[in-house]
């Protein structure tokens, strides 16, 4: 009559930890889930924001920052079930076993994610910012077209929709 003790392995990282400290400060989630050139890129990000508030009229900036605060929260919280699911399948497989008699392992090559999209439209607002910090086009202008963002991520949009269907 022995009794089997059942220990549970913890995840190695919590989620809800790496989004309250996200929230707190930014780029903390992302040191916590062991990312530290994202964590120093994060907080570069939230300081350049903060810096930039005082300069002038710069219509996009506070839904920029805002965006900014609620992705890192996400981000870090989105890493830590990432990590705490490779922790799992790195348990869960079974090394002892070894690869199949007579088939040689075949490497598995992960499916693209993403989008180069958010990333070009990220540069061309900056490039946009950079450019009317230096007064090289007129800031007040730009607020003008600022409908043509909308436009072209509605555009997106459908075409990820129409590049799914088919």
């Amino acid at each position: 009559m022995t009794d089997k003790i059942i220990i549970q392995n913890r995840p190695p990282k919590s989620p809800a930890a790496a989004g309250i400290l996200s929230g707190f400060f930014p780029g903390a989630g992302q040191l916590y889930n062991g990312e530290a050139p994202k964590a120093l890129i994060f907080f570069l990000i939230f300081a350049g924001c903060i810096s930039m508030m005082p300069h002038g009229p710069h219509p996009f900036l506070p839904l920029i920052f805002a965006a900014f605060y609620i992705y890192q929260i996400i981000e870090a919280v989105q890493t830590a079930h990432a990590i705490n699911r490779k922790a799992l399948n790195e348990l869960t497989a079974d090394p002892a076993a070894g690869p199949a008699p007579f088939a040689p392992p075949v490497p598995v090559k992960a499916p693209a994610q993403g989008s180069a999209f958010w990333g070009l439209l990220l540069i061309g607002l900056g490039v946009v910012f950079l450019l009317a910090n230096f007064d090289v086009i007129a800031i007040d202008r730009i607020g003008d077209f600022w409908p043509v963002i909308v436009i072209v991520i509605g555009l997106k949009m459908i075409f990820d929709y129409s590049r799914k269907k088919d």
